[in-house]
């Protein structure tokens, strides 16, 4: 059993927090998708501040943004989880990488369509 599982309160808190920037490090320094998600990000989020939208639809604008950058973080953790499995080719690794694309397509697109839709 791990020596972390019996941990509670505020050093858990602050291990489990700890543990999140290892994984936005990681993330930043390894993957050019996601330092191009956070590129996006840094101009779209003060660009829904500056547009003249409804509070509303500024946080929805906002949160698309940052569910492209959760979806990929989770694309990303399935990738290396299976490269760490095998590097061999694999029908079933190849669809696990796969559908990890297709949700960040489908995030992405999200946010072009709620841009859209709230902008036009």
């Amino acid at each position: 059993m791990s020596p972390f599982k019996g941990q509670t309160g505020l050093k858990r808190i602050f291990n489990a927090a700890g543990y999140s920037l290892d994984g936005l490090r990681a993330a930043f320094k390894g993957e050019a998708a996601f330092r191009q998600l956070v590129l996006l990000n840094v101009l779209l989020i003060p660009t829904a501040f500056w547009l003249p939208v409804s509070r509303a639809e500024r946080a929805i604008m906002i949160v698309v943004c940052l569910l492209g950058l959760i979806v990929e973080l989770f694309n990303s953790a399935v990738e290396a989880a299976i490269d760490r499995i095998s590097l061999e080719r694999h029908p079933l690794s190849k669809n696990a990488k796969d559908m990890g694309s297709a949700a960040q397509l489908v995030a992405l697109t999200m946010v072009a369509l709620v841009w859209s839709v709230i902008l036009l």
